[in-house]
């Protein structure tokens, strides 16, 4: 980082330092206002700060206006920030009045260096980094955003504690355009959109089990049809594999030592039986019931794979955060020297799918992890492929230190919707263990066994939670080929009900998703009805239309595009969802 972007809000580490501050600076207003309150802890998080209190008082969101102001009385104040170390009985002597504190304390290795800041009449244990006063932060552009409960250290079994999020920005424009941006996020949220347009629902028979609607069902199946169509094009063939398999096959890839405790088990036969997680597994049963030449590969096989994984009830969001989801997974075996050119394939073939959506990604390469099998060499081999792949394709990523996946490295694509924010769907995953753990074989030219490499990649991520990021990216709004409902053909009078269905026919003849409305109701009313469930075109038919074979169009956010010939509308809409538009 240069000397100019140091200390620049695009830098991330000052953005986190400055947010940091700004908690320390929320914590030591709640103690002035508030003194018996107790402190547990306020990190930097993604989009601003948080920070965990004990007190009697229930922050309310006129609470939280008073302790904004006294905020801004702080930043008034330049106090300096500063750092000092204690042995471990000065600082717990220190803290003695503040429990959280002593049992962080208690918890710190024998050898840790115990740090705390100090800033006029507060000290808070921490390891900070900080700004040098609290007059850095500017006391116009700080916003507590929301009060919400959370057990201490995120355990149900501890006492649940409020945390106070909040934002900041160093110009009170900057905090303004962000505000905006959550507002409109509000009006975007996708279990809302989902319940408005007739998507999809949740119920408390089964939290974290999505179930999808009619409308929805026509969503996803269309989502589901151009991933086969273009799956098709880059070389994949489909399977399918069950979705409960027994105790021995999840030990033997691993899972059942790795990641057990995100699994459901059953017994069949008195046997152990765990219901699929991932559907890797069974990719490998698939290709060792078969022998494989060299010739065979790369063997590129995708499935639609429906699994299942446990997950906290407090995690659960919408269809961001489920317990049962479908993968559109893929399992690529191939030769060593095949695979930079597999990984440049795959990244091209998400290049496609993103950019049709309007979605611009960053990547992210995830290295080894402490808890993995393999060798630190394969390890360190198989991320320089990655790195050479994504490189000669001109494109840029940044390193996540050992968050890789148990079995290998991997390349992750954040994508950006039309609101900044970013999502974790794709994902490149390179795995030299799994074959080995399945002896997994193929006849090389030479006429000998060899040990193939394999892939396990996704692009949606899972077709749920994709649903639910372009729901937000789109607004409900969705692009002509992929909406529900594409046409609603609006009769002004009764006498227009045969001309509107003859419409209505000829479009659905024509492939086009169509509906109509003949209640008894005024134009104007349907019209508003139907822009509210984003239905992308209208067709306002009366006796002039019926006349002249013609049909008034609207369109949700354009509004009148005036009469045409239904011929000429037919021809737009169908070249619009052809050619997905």
């Amino acid at each position: 980082m240069s000397a100019n972007n140091e200390f620049s809000f695009e830098n991330p580490e000052y953005r986190k330092t400055y947010w940091h501050t700004t908690s320390h600076i929320m914590a030591q207003a709640v103690k002035r206002l508030y003194p018996d309150t107790k402190l547990a802890i306020g990190p930097a998080i993604e989009n601003g700060f948080y920070y965990d209190f004990d007190s009697e008082t229930t922050f309310t969101p006129e609470i939280l206006e008073q302790i904004e102001a006294e905020m801004k009385k702080i930043c008034k104040e330049k106090l300096k920030l500063e750092r000092f170390e204690l042995p471990r009985d000065e600082a717990l002597e220190l803290m003695k009045n503040e429990p959280y504190k002593v049992e962080l304390i208690n918890d710190l290795p024998e050898d840790a260096v115990i740090s705390f800041y100090k800033q006029g009449d507060f000290t808070d244990l921490c390891a900070g980094p900080h700004l040098d006063s609290t007059g850095r932060v500017k006391g116009n552009a700080i916003k507590l955003t929301s009060c919400t409960g959370a057990y201490w250290r995120g355990d149900s079994n501890n006492k649940m504690l409020q945390r106070i999020y909040g934002v900041a920005y160093p110009k009170k424009d900057e905090l303004d355009a962000y505000l905006q941006r959550i507002e409109e996020a509000k009006k975007r949220d996708h279990r809302k959109l989902g319940k408005e347009l007739g998507l999809y629902m949740l119920t408390e028979e089964g939290p974290g089990f999505p179930f999808f609607l009619p409308k929805g069902m026509v969503l996803r199946n269309t989502l589901i049809d151009y991933w086969r169509e273009v799956h098709k094009r880059y070389g994949y063939v489909e399977i399918s594999t069950p979705m409960i398999l027994n105790r021995q096959l999840w030990e033997r890839s691993g899972h059942w030592d790795h990641y057990k405790d995100n699994m459901y088990f059953t017994q069949i036969d008195d046997e152990d039986y765990a219901i699929k997680p991932m559907n890797c597994p069974g990719g490998m049963l698939v290709y060792k019931s078969e022998p494989h030449s060299y010739r065979d590969l790369p063997l590129r096989c995708g499935e639609l794979g429906l699994v299942h994984r446990h997950e906290l009830s407090g995690a659960l969001h919408g269809l961001f955060r489920v317990r049962c989801f479908t993968q559109d997974d893929a399992h690529i075996f191939m030769t060593r020297e095949q695979m930079k050119d597999e990984i440049k394939n795959v990244t091209k073939l998400f290049d496609e799918v993103y950019s049709l959506f309007g979605l611009k990604y960053e990547i992210e390469l995830s290295t080894m992890p402490e808890d993995h099998i393999g060798t630190v060499e394969e390890w360190e081999e198989n991320q320089n492929i990655l790195k050479d792949a994504i490189t000669e394709l001109g494109k840029t990523y940044v390193v996540n230190e050992g968050d890789g996946a148990f079995y290998g490295p991997k390349l992750d694509f954040h994508i950006e919707d039309c609101l900044g924010r970013t999502w974790q769907c794709g994902t490149i995953q390179l795995d030299s263990q799994l074959p080995e753990r399945f002896e997994l074989e193929y006849v090389g030219a030479d006429g000998e066994k060899h040990r193939p490499v394999m892939i396990h990649r996704v692009v949606f991520g899972s077709i749920e939670r994709f649903i639910g990021v372009i729901t937000e990216h789109f607004g409900g709004a969705f692009p002509v080929w992929l909406s529900p409902v594409q046409v609603k053909v609006l009769p002004i009078t009764d006498r227009t009900k045969d001309y509107a269905q003859e419409i209505a026919d000829k479009l659905d003849a024509a492939g086009v998703r169509v509906e109509t409305d003949f209640r008894s109701e005024k134009i104007g009313y349907k019209i508003r009805e139907a822009q509210n469930l984003k239905i992308p075109y209208m067709l306002v038919v009366g006796d002039k239309e019926a006349e002249n074979g013609t049909v008034s169009v609207r369109h949700r956010s354009e509004g009148d595009l005036g009469a045409v010939a239904y011929d000429e509308f037919e021809s737009v809409i169908k070249d619009l969802i052809k050619n997905r538009k």
